[in-house]
């Protein structure tokens, strides 16, 4: 098997791994999930039913019961790619003179990852109980658009407070409910929004780190050896320049477990990127997940799209109803609101 089947093989399991992730996690309508639903309905007619029938309760299994399989997919790469790094790459960028100080930061941000894991997974995200439940309505106002006041809860039986939503997968009301992360086997709502950003930006860091040092060790190899001037004999006789075609193919070769991490931690990397991206400009407008995609095509409720009136007021629907501003907006991510209550006498 040739470098380039391999390697496509490699990138249609990953792009596989990710729409199901997009497509059982409750984000139906994500490009890549859409992509499977169509694979989907051209070859189940070609798939026995038991076999479908299995599938269908694996999927439910782990993306709409609470279970602790990505937490323990989640270390498991983990452990993968350190173990391959301290293994192989951290003596080859020793010998290659990489700072001491440089090879520790990976580890260093390991523990602070590990630290806002572990806070992600442990810490109440906001459920919503019957002692909390009357301070917690008076938190946020009711913009009657998302979130209409009165509406009961049917499973909780109790009035829904402004921002908070029902989590199946978890079977609670939660407070500024933003999505259910089945990395981290909880939700994410207010109570700990702030520890998931900062997780998030954590793994990118940890991601970015160990992808630098690994590229620049077999950048290293590569200058090291003179491969950049080296030539070779094609099929038919003849004399080539090594392009960068050949140096990839002689790089996984000589290093195929390096060159694998190096390519899952870059895929990760971008993968994570987009996503903290798309969490912090949540944040800077004050927004959730859930506010996200419920508001798809919502515009302003005092604008009509068959007629001349437009809104005088500056009303913006990126924004939403409880922007405040950046700095209150984040504020209010790693201070959360409290309700006031009244001193007694």
């Amino acid at each position: 098997m040739d470098f380039l089947t391999l390697f496509g093989i490699y990138v249609a399991v990953v792009l596989t791994c990710i729409a199901l992730v997009c497509k059982y996690s409750g984000h139906q309508q994500t490009p890549l999930g859409l992509l499977l639903d169509k694979f989907t309905g051209i070859f189940s007619p070609w798939i026995p039913q038991c076999l479908q029938s299995i599938c269908y309760r694996t999927m439910h299994r782990l993306f709409h019961q609470r279970n602790n399989f990505f937490l323990y997919l989640h270390l498991l790469l983990e452990v993968v790619v350190y173990g391959e790094f301290s293994y192989e790459v951290f003596g080859f960028c020793l010998d290659m003179g990489t700072s001491s100080i440089s090879l520790c930061i990976p580890y260093v941000l390991l523990a602070v990852k590990s630290y806002l894991f572990y806070l992600c997974c442990s810490r109440d995200p906001g459920t919503l109980t019957k002692a909390n439940h009357t301070a917690e309505l008076k938190v946020y106002q009711y913009d009657e658009k998302l979130f209409q006041q009165g509406v009961k809860c049917s499973t909780c039986q109790l009035v829904k407070p402004a921002r908070s939503k029902h989590c199946r997968v978890c079977n609670r009301c939660v407070q500024r409910f933003d999505h259910h992360c089945v990395w981290v086997n909880n939700c994410i709502g207010v109570q700990n929004t702030r520890y998931f950003l900062l997780y998030l930006l954590s793994v990118c860091a940890m991601a970015g780190n160990i992808a630098v040092l690994t590229a620049d060790m077999l950048l290293q190899a590569v200058l090291r050896t003179g491969l950049l001037h080296a030539h070779y004999i094609d099929e038919q006789g003849e004399q080539q320049p090594a392009g960068p075609l050949f140096i990839i193919q002689h790089l996984f070769l000589t290093f195929p477990k390096i060159v694998f991490m190096l390519g899952f931690l870059v895929f990760v990397f971008f993968l994570l990127a987009g996503y903290s991206m798309f969490h912090m400009y949540l944040a800077l407008i004050n927004q959730t997940s859930n506010e996200w995609f419920k508001g798809k095509g919502h515009n302003c409720q005092h604008c009509h799209p068959y007629s001349a009136h437009n809104c005088r007021t500056s009303y913006n629907p990126f924004r939403g109803f409880y922007h405040r501003g950046i700095l209150k907006n984040l504020g209010e991510i790693f201070w959360p609101l409290c309700p006031v209550q009244k001193k007694r006498n």
